[in-house]
């Protein structure tokens, strides 16, 4: 098996887990309908926060973030990827951009951060600790989400070339920059002063 289709491999089922739509799915076993049309509409853990329900926004919070630790630890353990930081970047990357664009949803998913600090923390502790911790203190600053996920995540670059590389460096650029695409009507709102904090409709 060559390289390429390793990757396609690792890519498709990373890519498909990462799609299941806990937020979606336990919203509305929950009772509250369809979180889409909750808040902001997004299907992750701060939009389910906004149902009033903080045990199901950290189920979802939970279960988002267990879709690539998940991977990456199953990976890990059988030595299917020899513990290669660069496949199991790609396996994060897959996790995520499935979870933002699922194929379920009409490729309107969420904005993955749950799934991305899930992922790091399997790819490196120490990584993923830190960029948790960055998200932790700003969101304790700031009140708002969103802001906190784009700084946090605005470190990864940095922070996977000083652990990894040139190749993890440029895939955790690629990750930063759908996350951003993921955070632009965000983006757009704090520029105006109009985000919502995290507790807030």
């Amino acid at each position: 098996m060559n390289i390429f289709t390793e990757i396609l491999i690792l890519f498709s089922i990373s890519y498909f887990i990462g799609s299941i739509p806990f937020g979606l799915i336990l919203t509305n076993w929950w009772g509250y309908g369809d979180i889409r049309k909750i808040g902001s509409g997004n299907i992750g853990a701060t939009n389910a926060l906004r149902t009033g329900n903080k045990i199901l926004a950290l189920l979802v919070l939970l279960l988002d973030a267990f879709k690539s630790l998940f991977l990456i630890i199953l990976f890990k353990y059988f030595e299917l990827t020899n513990d290669n930081a660069t496949y199991l970047f790609i396996l994060l990357s897959g996790s995520i951009i499935g979870h933002c664009f699922p194929i379920w949803l009409k490729f309107k998913g969420g904005k993955g951060i749950a799934t991305m600090l899930g992922g790091l923390i399997g790819i490196n502790f120490s990584i993923g600790f830190l960029v948790c911790l960055i998200w932790v203190i700003i969101a304790f600053i700031t009140r708002r989400s969103s802001l906190s996920s784009i700084l946090s995540i605005s470190f990864l670059p940095i922070i996977s070339f000083i652990f990894y590389g040139h190749m993890e460096f440029l895939l955790s650029c690629f990750l930063l920059g759908i996350v951003c695409f993921r955070h632009k009507e965000n983006i757009f709102r704090l520029v105006k002063g109009k985000e919502p904090k995290i507790f807030e409709n």
